[in-house]
């Protein structure tokens, strides 16, 4: 994996309940490449949003198992991330929603 910033952060996760973090506890998700630790995300964080986290929570999200006929075979693993920010900064991906 190339340790670059746009390759760690993969893309913001807009759901209800993301969007209800990042009102109640000032914590955005995004999706992160698999291989990244909470160091490498927080580092990515920084240097793409200019803005420093307070914590960097992870979890691993297994593949789902599916068939085709008599074939099976699993979906790709994936890995959130939820990066708490301190009170009045924020990413501007996420502003209004």
């Amino acid at each position: 994996m190339d340790k670059n910033a746009r390759n760690i952060i993969i893309s913001p996760l807009l759901t209800e309940k993301a969007l209800k973090l990042k009102a109640e506890t000032n914590s955005y998700t995004f999706w992160v490449h698999p291989d990244a630790n909470k160091i490498e995300i927080g580092k990515a964080i920084e240097e793409l949003f200019k803005v420093r986290p307070l914590k960097v929570r992870t979890f691993n999200l297994m593949g789902k198992p599916k068939r085709l006929g008599r074939w099976t075979g699993r979906k790709a693993k994936k890995k959130k991330a939820i990066v708490k920010l301190k009170e009045g900064d924020t990413i501007a991906v996420f502003e209004g929603m």
